[in-house]
């Protein structure tokens, strides 16, 4: 379900039912609707839905709509996705340094608690300059006391994608397309161990050896560590 919710994000439960009938599976609407809300996927919305809006925490406005963005640690963006395995699921979050598409951190977690992206903050944070910015959807994690107090004592500035629009974070989007399309359905992992020891050497891989087009086939450590000029 979630790789042809990665193709077909239009898809509803009657169509998902269909595709998934005509792949030889035996469901039924009932299943297939109860199992879309329980992974969060829900038609026109083009993620599954990973991050749930808390109303009692304050939305801070998108900084982004017609900024050039011009260097490294200008501006660095989140998410969380969904990761099927061959027994239960995990969650992939990853921090990402929007000029030159470079991972600066992720984690794996089983769970929705904003501990796992925060370590992946603390990281970022402890490793490289922190950036300008900081653009995040309105999840409850991103929204969360925690998560802002430590944005806004770095000096970031925080961004939130407007509700529904994918495209304000469009390249950490790209980057659950492409990780599952190489590297998360062809292996296929059955096990969290498995599946961190995987992304680990792929994201690796990502960082320092795969040719970006978009960064005129230049490697994202190359363009963040200014080896190269884009």
């Amino acid at each position: 379900m979630d790789e042809i919710y990665l193709e077909m994000p239009f898809y509803g439960v009657v169509r998902m039912t269909v595709a998934l009938q005509s792949m030889g599976y035996p469901v039924h609407e009932r299943r297939v609707r109860r199992l879309m809300r329980l992974m969060g996927l829900e038609a026109l919305y083009p993620k599954p839905r990973t991050s749930i809006p808390d109303k009692s925490h304050t939305i801070y406005p998108y900084l982004l709509r017609g900024m050039s963005i011009e260097y490294p640690n200008q501006v660095w963006a989140t998410d969380i996705t969904y990761i099927p395995m061959q027994k239960g699921f995990a969650y992939l979050m990853a921090i990402m340094d929007w000029y030159s598409r470079y991972i600066l951190s992720w984690r794996v977690s089983t769970s929705l608690d904003v501990s796992f992206c925060l370590y992946a903050l603390e990281e970022a944070l402890t490793r490289y300059l922190a950036p300008e910015i900081f653009n995040m959807d309105q999840g409850s994690q991103f929204t969360s006391n925690s998560w802002v107090e430590r944005l806004l004592k770095a000096g970031i500035r925080p961004s939130m994608d407007g509700r529904g629009r994918y495209l304000d974070n469009i390249f950490v989007e790209r980057l659950w397309r492409t990780a599952k399309y190489e590297n998360i359905y062809p292996m296929n992992y059955g096990s969290v161990p498995e599946l961190k020891e995987g992304l680990k050497t792929y994201l690796n891989l990502y960082n320092n050896k795969r040719i970006h087009t978009s960064l005129a086939n230049e490697y994202p450590a190359d363009v963040y560590f200014g080896r190269v000029k884009i």
